[in-house]
């Protein structure tokens, strides 16, 4: 179930814009785009490429970039996404702001973790560990930054089946989302955490505390009428009625969520959800809805796979075009030191030659003198 893990890390990366938000006046359309990622990202798409055809200055650019990164992953078009994020971060590194810098960081590992890149993924976030280490203790904006790298880093580690240490990482995030004002976008980023709290809890066949916690996913995505949240935790509490063979209940739930997910078009929620039915429709030995369900699913899986290898051709290019600019950088270093080990070179052999003949021609005057002393005597 690893693609479980990159449902919902598009969330996180969409938490930056939320906080520019509160602290930076932003115009309506930016606002209504922010309110649309989730449920409507085509829209918030449309209003986020008619931005950037008008001049900002630096940092609202870079929030632009973020609203079409956030709102491509939704849509699960990582190659769209990947091209904005990078925008982003080249943007962020022309801003002396650490706390921006930071946020476009933990945003690009987001990014590099649903591709399944975790060793970029990590990484990356050790780089924002950099800036955020220089960000004031309790600002909020600190506490936001490490919360989103401690879920990071825990969906990394839930992938690898660590469900023990992915739990702890997720606590920790939980943790530190709460020392800050509970905001309309800071629930959706709560119930994101919640829902991979509850899939750790679920494979530690932990069954109670896993209901909990899908209860508590369902209930911060409904303060956010964030459909396609909610969407996503009633397919975690499906699946967790499918272990304890209870099929039809799991069905009810997960029609519940397909009927909640039927605008956003999110490739990853209707794979899971169709996945989830096929089962659940099989168990109950109803082959023709297996039937439908399954090959739903399958198309669904393919279409995610098609654009998770243009998505990986991309970041190979990304990868070849940085090594390339480093490999640039230092071959000019290099010559630099050559040219100026060559100089330093050719004036001390200068001094050196100037320091000889000075001494020879000083022997040679000396020489004379006790020639001249030994004949005069």
């Amino acid at each position: 179930m690893k693609f479980i893990l990159k449902i919902f890390s598009f969330l996180l990366l969409s938490f930056y814009i939320s906080v520019s938000a509160q602290k930076v006046p932003v115009d309506s359309l930016m606002k209504k785009a922010y309110n649309e990622i989730y449920d409507n990202p085509d829209n918030a798409i449309k209003i986020g490429k008619n931005l950037l055809k008008k001049d900002h200055e630096i940092n609202t650019s870079i929030k632009i970039y973020m609203l079409l990164s956030t709102a491509n992953i939704a849509k699960r078009n990582f190659d769209e996404s990947l091209k904005y994020i990078l925008k982003a971060k080249e943007l962020s590194q022309k801003t002396n702001d650490v706390k921006n810098q930071a946020s476009v960081l933990v945003a690009v590992a987001i990014q590099y973790q649903q591709m399944e890149l975790f060793s970029k993924s990590l990484e990356t976030l050790n780089e924002a560990a950099l800036y955020l280490a220089k960000v004031p203790e309790n600002s909020p904006e600190k506490y936001i930054e490490t919360a989103r790298s401690y879920a990071i880093r825990g969906m990394i580690y839930k992938s690898q089946s660590n469900s023990e240490i992915a739990l702890e990482k997720f606590l920790t995030s939980l943790q530190n989302f709460e020392k800050v004002p509970l905001q309309k976008m800071t629930y959706s980023n709560v119930s994101v955490v919640y829902y991979n709290i509850g899939y750790c809890y679920l494979n530690l066949n932990q069954i109670d505390k896993a209901q909990h916690a899908f209860l508590q996913s369902v209930n911060y995505a409904q303060k956010n009428h964030a459909k396609s949240l909610e969407a996503f935790a009633l397919k975690g509490m499906a699946e967790m009625h499918k272990q304890k063979r209870e099929h039809q209940t799991a069905v009810n739930l997960l029609q519940k969520a397909e009927s909640l997910s039927k605008n956003t078009g999110d490739i990853v929620l209707n794979e899971g959800i169709y996945k989830e039915m096929a089962d659940n429709h099989l168990a109950l030995g109803r082959q023709d809805f297996y039937q439908l369900y399954n090959k739903k699913y399958f198309e669904m899986r393919f279409k995610r796979k098609e654009n998770e290898l243009i998505s990986i051709n991309q970041v190979i290019n990304n990868h070849n075009k940085e090594t390339s600019i480093k490999s640039k950088e230092i071959k000019s270093y290099y010559s630099n030191v050559m040219i100026i080990s060559a100089i330093a070179g050719a004036i001390i052999i200068a001094v050196l030659l100037y320091l000889i003949l000075k001494i020879k021609k000083l022997n040679n005057k000396h020489q004379k003198e006790i020639q001249h002393i030994i004949r005069t005597s």
